[in-house]
């Protein structure tokens, strides 16, 4: 096991060059001149240069190269072009509001998809199992913005349940008041194709022949179930949520504007609509990273749900 993980480390990073390379090549040659950009329409061609000179955009590609894989290595992105702010500190501060939202969305997801999953699974043609795919279907056709505008309207504005907006430097408080309604919408969204998808990962596996094995020696429903059936179908659940992660990270950067909350998120898209290259850069250069390490614990968490598979 430990000789695979420090394999998939070493992989890493040709992969992670690739990354870099990529990403410094398309904003180098296809995202604007920077001095441009940071010196504004009102700049003269001298405040141009002095700015050029400045951010070492004069020296030749390789040299800016050598700069940019410095400010990955030691985390130094230096300061947002937009607030004047380092970027690392922006992270630092940004980050934990993100994972506030996030992270319960995660849990929530596999904690509600799976069990009703496996309900509907066993219960496969019965009337609960047409009904809740019905429903799924149905949920799966509304827009993300659908339920932010009925979810406000009503949790918010009708009922009063929770604040449409607002966020504090409490992470408690902002967990039991501002986090739930975000959240909950976001669960609403996700549930419906996990729910499908988990539903027929664990129907495959119910039409195996170990499982006909398994009834005739008399085990019993719940043991067929849990012991066996959930055992093998955790194997592609395992590679949807892996697969799913990066996707609930930057969906989460959707929630964050629409309910106002003051992390990472929001301030990618305000770097976007800046030309941020920076805080851009930062980003899509640590989402990699987080994608690669995703991918790895999740191969782990295989051999650990089944002994069987083999890590090569």
């Amino acid at each position: 096991m430990l000789a695979y993980i420090l394999r998939r480390l070493w992989q890493m990073i040709p992969t992670l060059a690739g990354v870099v390379l990529l990403v410094f090549f398309l904003f180098k040659f296809f995202g604007g001149d920077p001095a441009e950009i940071l010196g504004g329409l009102n700049a003269t061609p001298e405040q141009i240069d002095a700015i050029r000179q400045e951010l070492g955009l004069n020296e030749p590609w390789w040299v800016q190269l050598g700069i940019f894989v410095k400010q990955i290595v030691t985390f130094d992105w230096g300061k947002s072009w937009a607030t004047n702010e380092q970027v690392s500190n922006l992270f630092a501060t940004r980050l934990p509001a993100t994972l506030t939202v996030m992270i319960p969305i995660l849990i929530l997801d596999a904690l509600l998809a799976l069990p009703i999953a496996m309900w509907v699974a066993y219960r496969r043609g019965s009337l609960t199992d047409r009904t809740i795919m019905v429903i799924t279907t149905v949920a799966l056709s509304i827009s993300f913005l659908v339920y932010v505008i009925i979810g406000q309207y009503v949790f918010g504005f009708q009922l009063g349940w929770f604040p449409v907006q607002g966020w504090s430097d409490s992470t408690l408080k902002n967990l039991l008041t501002y986090a739930p309604l975000p959240v909950l919408l976001a669960v609403a969204v996700g549930i419906a194709p996990q729910t499908r998808l988990y539903r027929s990962f664990l129907l495959d596996e119910l039409g195996q022949d170990y499982v006909r094995t398994a009834r005739a020696k008399g085990m019993t429903e719940g043991t067929v179930l849990f012991k066996h059936v959930l055992r093998n179908a955790m194997i592609p659940i395992l590679t949807n949520i892996g697969l799913a992660l990066p996707g609930i990270f930057v969906g989460s950067f959707l929630i964050e504007v629409f309910f106002s909350i003051p992390g990472l998120g929001r301030e990618v898209l305000l770097a976007v609509n800046r030309s941020d290259y920076p805080v851009i850069q930062a980003v899509t250069v640590y989402l990699a990273v987080l994608t690669m390490f995703i991918n790895l614990i999740t191969d782990v968490l295989f051999k650990v749900v089944d002994p069987r598979v083999v890590l090569k």
